[in-house]
This record gives structure tokens, C-alpha cells and sequence, in this order.
């Protein structure tokens, strides 16, 4: 069994920045390409940012400047470090990877975390 566990969401003015946290956790031999994904209310789901594992990187435009997606693979831990928020950042932000485990490799998302820019 593998999981991955968001944290680090929450409230922020407009302006103000957040760090995501993405922990792969279980029978988990490597992390291959992992990204960040976020849904806001009665949009789709849609992609952030992405991160191969030799650390080349993918950005949605309109985060492209402000948010850098980082990965610890000793830890297995992928990063979504958030500056300067807009309010349509708002969404519940997924953490996404295709991961190599005993039955080989397969696609997991997490259960979400809320970040929500507001003054």
C-alpha cells in the first residue's frame, strides 16, 4: 500500500505565502514524475506544477513565477512553496505521483488540502 499525505494548507491574506508538503509513505522503492494539482469550487481539476525525477519542472501560467514545486527523494516528500497569493488561488490542492512499489509503478493521488486566500 502506498499513500500520500498533504499538509500545510490553510488561511492566507492576499500577498502571503504557503508551503505545501506532500509525504509518499508505504512500500514505495522511488517517486518517478510527482506534481500538484488544485480544484476550486465548480471548476476542474487542474495542473500546478510538476516535477520529473531528475528535477525538470512544468508550471500552469497563471503560477508561473510564484509557486516553485521541489522534491526530497531520500525522503520521499515533494514541496509546493506558494508566494505571493491571489485570492484565485483558492482551491483544495492535491498531491499527484506516478510511484514505483512492490506490483510495479501506478498513479496515486492524495486526499487534498484547503488553501484559501482571503483578507
Amino acid at each position: 500500500q502506498v499513500q500520500l499525505v498533504e499538509s500545510g494548507g490553510g488561511l492566507v491574506q492576499p500577498g502571503g505565502s504557503l508551503r505545501l508538503s506532500c509525504a509518499a509513505s508505504g512500500s514505495i522503492f522511488g517517486l518517478n514524475t510527482m506534481g500538484w494539482y488544485r480544484q476550486a469550487p465548480g471548476k476542474e481539476r487542474e495542473l500546478v506544477a510538476s516535477i520529473t525525477r531528475i528535477g525538470g519542472t512544468n508550471y500552469a501560467d497563471s503560477v508561473k513565477g510564484r509557486f516553485t514545486i521541489s522534491r526530497d527523494d531520500a525522503k520521499n516528500m515533494v514541496y509546493l512553496q506558494m508566494t505571493s497569493l491571489k485570492p484565485d488561488d483558492t482551491a483544495v490542492y492535491y498531491c499527484n505521483g506516478d510511484i514505483y512499489w512492490t506490483r510495479g509503478l501506478r498513479n496515486y493521488w492524495g486526499q487534498g488540502t484547503q488553501v484559501t486566500v482571503s483578507s
